[in-house]
């Protein structure tokens, strides 16, 4: 660790200096081993306390050491909102951190957030975690808290994608919460991310799950909330997502069912409603979405013989007569209704009323 980072740690572990007061000595010092080094008068010409000075620890001071020693044993970075590696959309927040201890892979720059209740419904557990896995495969970071119930199927879906996946702790970057997702920890640590604004060894207090929330949606282009009482915590993601200028997402649900009570209320207000992955994709990065479905639609292609492929690449999304496509196919009305009907036991197509037929989305 180099002096800089060592002097921004042992000021984070200071006693009455928060992110506010970080600012402030850079803003005036540009330099925090200086600020460090400074009389009680250049701090209080800096905006703060002069008293302050005497509450920063000493290089051997228990903290400082135990604190310098978790970071070496578990690989844990230090990033400032100084550094060139700190999330671009995270800086451009209101109140972003000064600092972020991260382990495992450097925070991915698409990134898209899902929260949710913890006392989810089955059913939002499943359609989050198949949300999680295409938004994945798309190679689009998935960001999430940790948390029991809505966070957990986000992260399990990321990882069934074999994409990227952040969880963002409101706890020490080494105290996994709740407990019984130490194992989900772990396997994100493996290959993905995890990230902290607080040092290693901070237990997981109520009053940081808000800040946890705003870094959540700080690093995301956009939020989505699958399930939500009118109550829940996701919610207050969600006011950072609109505070921030971000995309706000919500899946419907059912009138009176306590689960979507604050889902609806978005809705209502403005956020974009999802039933499908492609929602987001389509909203966000149409261009990326587009070449997925090029991509798995040319393999479609490759699969089928002629005429049956002949027939697949008239089709669109567009309902076309059987009696069209079998004039601009040169088939009969037998022969058509035979590859029609294989095709759409392949699930390839699909028949509408009248003898209309599309392509299906892959």
């Amino acid at each position: 660790m180099d002096k800089q980072t060592c002097a921004l740690m042992k000021l984070h572990l200071t006693k009455g200096i928060g992110r506010v007061a970080l600012f402030k000595l850079y803003d005036y010092f540009e330099d925090f081993t200086a600020a460090i080094a400074a009389s009680s008068q250049q701090w209080e010409e800096a905006g703060l306390n002069p008293k302050l000075v005497t509450n920063i620890l000493a290089d051997n001071d228990p903290v400082v050491v135990n604190t310098q020693q978790k970071i070496a044993d578990q690989g844990i970075n230090i990033i400032s909102f100084w550094d060139d590696n700190y999330p671009d959309l995270l800086r451009h927040i209101h109140d972003p951190p000064a600092i972020l201890y991260q382990r495992g892979q450097p925070i991915p720059q698409e990134c898209f957030a899902i929260v949710g209740s913890r006392s989810a419904s089955a059913p939002g557990m499943i359609y989050t975690k198949e949300i999680a896995t295409t938004l994945a495969q798309h190679d689009i970071c998935v960001v999430s808290g940790l948390a029991r119930g809505i966070d957990s199927a986000a992260h399990h879906g990321a990882l069934a994608g074999e994409g990227k996946t952040v969880a963002v702790l409101g706890s020490g970057i080494d105290i996994p919460y709740p407990v019984e997702n130490r194992g989900l920890f772990d396997k994100i640590l493996k290959k993905n991310t995890i990230i902290s604004e607080y040092p290693p060894g901070t237990p997981p207090l109520p009053g940081h799950f808000p800040g946890r929330n705003r870094i959540i949606s700080g690093i995301s282009k956009g939020v989505l909330i699958v399930e939500a009482n009118e109550k829940s915590g996701s919610l207050i993601t969600g006011d950072f997502a609109l505070e921030q200028g971000k995309d706000l997402f919500a899946i419907p649900g059912a009138p009176k069912s306590p689960h979507s009570k604050g889902t609806n209320r978005l809705l209502k207000e403005g956020a974009q409603l999802v039933t499908e992955p492609a929602d987001i994709l389509d909203f966000l990065w149409p261009a990326r979405n587009s070449r997925a479905e090029q991509k798995k639609e040319e393999i479609v292609v490759e699969t089928l013989a002629e005429p049956a492929q002949s027939v697949y690449l008239l089709l669109g999304h567009e309902p076309l007569h059987s009696d069209e496509i079998a004039r601009k196919c040169g088939l009969t009305p037998m022969e058509l209704s035979v590859i029609l009907l294989d095709l759409e036991l392949q699930g390839r197509v699909q028949a509408l009323p009248g003898h209309h037929f599309i392509r299906n989305r892959l």
